[in-house]
């Protein structure tokens, strides 16, 4: 893994770099100081290639865009990615120009469910996805519920798309407004604080849905002349744009000890040098991975997403004779003292 990795340096530099590099990574990686996410420790170095854990695609409202999103979570939950989707687009369950019904968000949900129940991610393990919806849209009362029967969706995580105007209308008790995304045209009020109630109720019930905060989120959106952000991969680690993905991974802070002393205390030099090596790691899966569509591609390689996260940390509190809340004083200061991250 570490070689296939370092590859990347060899294409944007020479053999001396890449035999580095392929030292430092192998020496994080055999040590457990750093893991990346599960497709690179299983496809790396292999033929199919595929690297990278999460992706977000777009669902657009016709018959063709839909099952075309389709298709393309198939391609990219066999590889051993997970993925995203904002259902926000797709119209309301309501009259369809063809004389009958529109599905509505929640009906064609439950077909990329069962595909997914068929698809095991590289051969490996069953695929995984997240479903957003705003909260504007006309349908979110079915999607809040939809896990409540228990056996529905079980290939999905839910969460609902918030947005400031609905969180004020929750603070306030005020009424906020659904839009049909369809013609942008209001469809009907409700009661910010019946549907917040609404959403805990389901979230103490099942799980699901969690929050995503879609404001707050463009807000912080790096690239916004590329597009809003809707959605994240499936465990909801990077909010992504449509057709990106994510490489993910982990520092095990149990590692980053110094146990020479007395008190065990943080060794931050190592810290430090293994985040070095970790973003750097991150950074050349990108270069050397195998996308699933050109878009994809063009898409990951601009904008370089990328999330490093930390394991391990109740076991580093127990070493460091730490409660997990630390709500005393004394506590606190060698808090403050020894975990300043």
């Amino acid at each position: 893994m570490a070689r296939a990795i370092a590859h990347a340096e060899l294409l944007l530099g020479n053999a001396r770099q890449a035999a580095y590099w392929e030292e430092e990574f192998a020496e994080v990686l055999t040590a457990l100081d750093f893991l990346p996410n599960n497709p690179t420790l299983m496809n790396a170095g292999t033929g199919l290639g595929q690297l990278s854990a999460g992706f977000v695609l777009r669902v657009d409202d016709t018959m063709e865009g839909i099952f075309e999103a389709v298709k393309h979570m198939a391609l990219v939950q066999r590889t051993g990615g997970g993925t995203g989707f904002s259902f926000s687009r797709l119209r309301p369950n309501v009259v369809a120009s063809t004389g009958g019904e529109a599905s509505g968000s929640v009906s064609f949900m439950r077909i990329f469910d069962g595909d997914t129940e068929h698809i095991k991610q590289g051969g490996k393990r069953r695929g995984a996805n997240m479903g957003v919806l705003r909260v504007d849209h006309p349908d979110i009362m079915t999607f809040m519920n939809a896990k409540r029967d228990g056996t529905s969706l079980q290939n999905f995580n839910l969460s609902v798309g918030v947005t400031d105007a609905f969180l004020a209308a929750v603070q306030h008790d005020q009424r906020y407004e659904l839009i049909d995304p369809r013609t942008s045209a209001p469809a009907g009020r409700l009661r910010g604080r019946l549907i917040f109630d609404a959403i805990v109720e389901a979230a103490w019930h099942t799980g699901d849905p969690g929050l995503l905060f879609l404001d707050r989120i463009n807000r912080a959106n790096p690239t916004p002349h590329l597009g809003p952000i809707e959605a994240t991969n499936p465990c909801g680690e990077i909010p992504l744009l449509p057709h990106e993905s994510c490489n993910l991974g982990s520092i095990n802070l149990v590692h980053m000890l110094d146990e020479q002393r007395d008190q065990p205390t943080v060794d931050w030099g190592k810290r430090c040098a293994t985040t070095r090596t970790a973003v750097r790691f991150l950074d050349d899966v990108i270069e050397v991975n195998k996308y699933p569509r050109a878009e994809i591609e063009r898409l990951s390689r601009g904008n370089r997403k990328m999330g490093l996260g930390v394991m391990g940390f109740d076991d580093m509190l127990i070493q460091l004779g730490m409660s997990y809340d630390s709500g005393y004083p004394d506590q606190r200061a060698h808090l403050n003292r020894n975990i300043r991250f």
